[in-house]
C-alpha cells in the first residue's frame, strides 16, 4: 500500500480531481483545498469527496502543515498560492499535476495518450470502453465525467481505476506539459488553435508523437494530416481518404446518436452505430479504434464495445425537454469544437438559443475573431447568441479584452448577439425568447456552475 500524504490545492478541478481519484486508490491518503469550496460553489461536488474520505480544507495553507506532505498544484506553482507557500514554509515537497501524471503515466508497462485542440475527453472515454469490454481493465485519467464509469454514488467519476499496468490518459497542450509523457500508443486527434499558436502546437505535437511506440493520426485535420506524413507506419484515420488505415463514410444522423460505416483497411466493413451525435464523434470514435487495435483489439470488436459507449458529461448533453423547448449542456469553447457543435445541432430542426461563456479573458484575446467566425458561420438567421464577460475568479489576469471582441463581429454581420450583465438577465432573456421547438444551448468551460445553470433553465421551463 502506498503511504504517502497528497495535498491537491484545487481538488474539485477537472485536472485535478481525477488524478486524487487514482492516487486514493493506491493507498494514499488524500487532502485538498479548493477556491470553488470556499466561494460556496459545486457544494455537492465537495460533500461528495469527504464521503469518499478526503480531507478538504480551506485554501488558506491551513492544510499543509507537514514535511511528509506532497503538495500538488497547477501547472504553473506559485508563492502567492497560500497552499504552495505553507509547503514552502514547512518544507512539504511541490509537484505540479503534469508532474505527477506523467510519472505515473510513464511508468505504466503500456500507456494511451490522447492528444489534441478538440475530442480528447471523448476519445479517452471512448477507449476506456473499448478496453474494459476487452477485459483490459485500464486505468483511465480523463478531464471529464465518464457516464460509462459514474452513477448515482459516484456522479463525479472522471477516473476509472483498474490496473496501472494499462493507464490511458489525455494529455494536455495548453500548458505545454504533453513533453512530459513518453506514451506507448500516442493518439493525435487534431491541431487547432486554442491556447497556444499553430506553430508552437506543431511542435509540441510533433514531440509527442516522435516519443510514441505506436502513433494514431486524423488525416482530415490540416495540421495533423501534415504530422502524419512524417510517420509512415502511423495508424491513420479519415472519413474523407478511403486509403486511411481505418475509414468511415454512410454516416447517418440519428436523433440519439449517429450510424456510420467502418473499413479497416484490407478488410470487411464494419457497420457502427453511437449514442453520441455529430460527425466528429465519427472521428473521435476512429481514433479510439485505432488506439485500441494497437493494442491489439480487434476492430469488430472495438466497434461493438462503441455501440455502449454512453458518452461525457457536458458533450451536447441533453438536460432535459419542457414545452417543447430542449435545453443542452455542452463544454464547446474554442472555434473547432463550436463549429463541430453547431453543425452537430444543424442536422436537426430548430432554433438555436445560445448562451456562450468564454473560459478566460486570454483565450479571447487569442481568439477572439476565430471565435465570432465559428459562431457566425455555424448560426442559422433565427439564431441568438447571449455572452457575459469570461469566468474570472481573481488573481492577476489581463481582462482588457471582453465578449465584445466576439459580439461585435457578431452584430455587425446581422445576427442577434448580445452581452449580457449576469445571469440571471441571460436567463429571464433566453425563458422570453423560448418557444417550442427551440433549443437552449449552455455552452463553455473551466466553470462547473453551467452545468447548474442549465439545470435550473430546465427547472423554470417545467
Amino acid at each position: 500500500m502506498n503511504q504517502a500524504s497528497y495535498f491537491f490545492c484545487g481538488i474539485g478541478g477537472s485536472g485535478m480531481l481525477p488524478l486524487a481519484l487514482i492516487v486514493s486508490a493506491s493507498g494514499a491518503r488524500v487532502e485538498g483545498s479548493d477556491r470553488s469550496r470556499d466561494q460556496g460553489r459545486t457544494a455537492e461536488k465537495f460533500a461528495w469527496l469527504e464521503a469518499k474520505g478526503f480531507g478538504l480544507w480551506p485554501q488558506d495553507g491551513s492544510g499543509v502543515v507537514s514535511p511528509d506532505q506532497i503538495v500538488v498544484a497547477s501547472g504553473a506553482i506559485e508563492d502567492t498560492v497560500p497552499d504552495v507557500a505553507a509547503a514552502r514554509r514547512v518544507g512539504a515537497t511541490l509537484l505540479t499535476r503534469p508532474e505527477l501524471l506523467s510519472r505515473l503515466f510513464n511508468a505504466a508497462e503500456t500507456s494511451v495518450g490522447v492528444a489534441g485542440t478538440s475530442g480528447k475527453s471523448t476519445v479517452t472515454g471512448m477507449i476506456a470502453r473499448i478496453l474494459s469490454d476487452a477485459g483490459r481493465d485500464p486505468t483511465v485519467m480523463n478531464g471529464a465525467v465518464m457516464k460509462d464509469v459514474s452513477d448515482p454514488s459516484n456522479p463525479f467519476a472522471s477516473a476509472r481505476v483498474g490496473s496501472p499496468d494499462l493507464f490511458v490518459a489525455e494529455v494536455d497542450e495548453s500548458d505545454g506539459s504533453i513533453a512530459r509523457y513518453d506514451a506507448g500508443v500516442a493518439v493525435v486527434n487534431n491541431v487547432a488553435l486554442d491556447h497556444k499558436s499553430l506553430e508552437e502546437l506543431h511542435d509540441l505535437f510533433g514531440g509527442f508523437a516522435r516519443r510514441a511506440g505506436r502513433l494514431v493520426i486524423n488525416l482530415d485535420n490540416p495540421g495533423t494530416a501534415a504530422l502524419a506524413a512524417e510517420f509512415p507506419d502511423a495508424i491513420t484515420f479519415s472519413l474523407t481518404d478511403p486509403s486511411a488505415a481505418l475509414f468511415a463514410d454512410a454516416l447517418t444522423p440519428r436523433p440519439d446518436g449517429i450510424a456510420f460505416r467502418l473499413t479497416p483497411h484490407g478488410r470487411a466493413p464494419v457497420e457502427v452505430t453511437l449514442k453520441t451525435p455529430g460527425a466528429h464523434n465519427v472521428a473521435n470514435a476512429l481514433a479510439a479504434v485505432g488506439a485500441a487495435v494497437a493494442l491489439g483489439v480487434e476492430p469488430a470488436d472495438a466497434a461493438d464495445a462503441l455501440s455502449r459507449f454512453s458518452g461525457i458529461r457536458r458533450r451536447l448533453e441533453v438536460v432535459g425537454t419542457a414545452g417543447g423547448v430542449t435545453v443542452i449542456d455542452d463544454f464547446a469553447h474554442n472555434p473547432d469544437k463550436i463549429a463541430a457543435t453547431l453543425k452537430t445541432l444543424r442536422d436537426f430542426p430548430g432554433r438555436l438559443l445560445v448562451f456562450f461563456q468564454p473560459h478566460g479573458h486570454g483565450p479571447l484575446k487569442l481568439m477572439g475573431a476565430e471565435l465570432a467566425a465559428a459562431f457566425d458561420h455555424g448560426l442559422a438567421p433565427d439564431d441568438v447568441v447571449l455572452m457575459p464577460q469570461p469566468v474570472y475568479y481573481g488573481g492577476t489576469t489581463d481582462r482588457s479584452v471582453g465578449s465584445e471582441v466576439v459580439i461585435g463581429p457578431l452584430s455587425s454581420s446581422g445576427r442577434t448577439a448580445e452581452v449580457v450583465a449576469s445571469r440571471e438577465g441571460a436567463a429571464a432573456r433566453l425563458l422570453d425568447l423560448a418557444r417550442a421547438g427551440d433549443r437552449i444551448v449552455v455552452m463553455g468551460a473551466r466553470d462547473d456552475t453551467l452545468t447548474e445553470f442549465a439545470e435550473s433553465l430546465m427547472a423554470r421551463l417545467t
